[in-house]
Formats: structure tokens, sequence, C-alpha cells
């Protein structure tokens, strides 16, 4: 299989990095690990085999990046879009 093109939109960037400033507020080393963690499976969904499941909402998918935190996608033949990262217990949608 070809890999994918990934595609991080401003308001993925945005989301990540709201949450890593809440996070380091209480331990910056957590937090850029954690950011590091995500924009590294973010990138490995390069590859159309790396897990992602069927999003809440039709038309997207689902990374969940870390037990706390998951990435909104949305995916054609050729792209993953990482369109932003939310907070478990958000309710979402």
């Amino acid at each position: 299989m070809e890999r994918l093109k990934v595609i991080k939109t401003d308001q993925f960037q945005l989301d990540l990095e709201s949450m890593v400033m809440y996070v380091a507020r209480d331990n910056i080393d957590a937090a850029l690990s954690l950011e590091a963690r995500i924009h590294t499976q973010v990138d490995e969904l390069a590859k159309p085999n790396f897990p992602r499941r069927r999003g809440r909402v039709a038309g997207t998918l689902e990374l969940v990046a870390h037990p706390n935190y998951i990435v909104l996608l949305q995916q054609t033949d050729t792209t993953v879009t990482a369109l932003s990262v939310i907070h478990v217990a958000r309710r979402y949608p």
C-alpha cells in the first residue's frame, strides 16, 4: 500500500498547543513528552495500516493517541488530515 500524505490543520496545532500549555502548568516534562507522542503518532498515520477507528461523526476517523486524548481525522485515498485534538472527558460530538 502507498503511504498517505499527513496534513495537520491549524486547528489541530492550536488544540495541541493549548493542551500542552495546560499540562505544562503541572509538569513541563510530561507536557513535552505528550506533545511529541501525539505528533509521532499522527505522523505514523502515513502508514495506511496504522490503527485508527471509525469516528463518532460521519466521515471522520479517530486516533487514540493517549488514554486521555483523541485526534479527530479525515481520510481520503491519498491523505489523512488531523483536524483537532480533544480530551476524552469532553462531550463530543
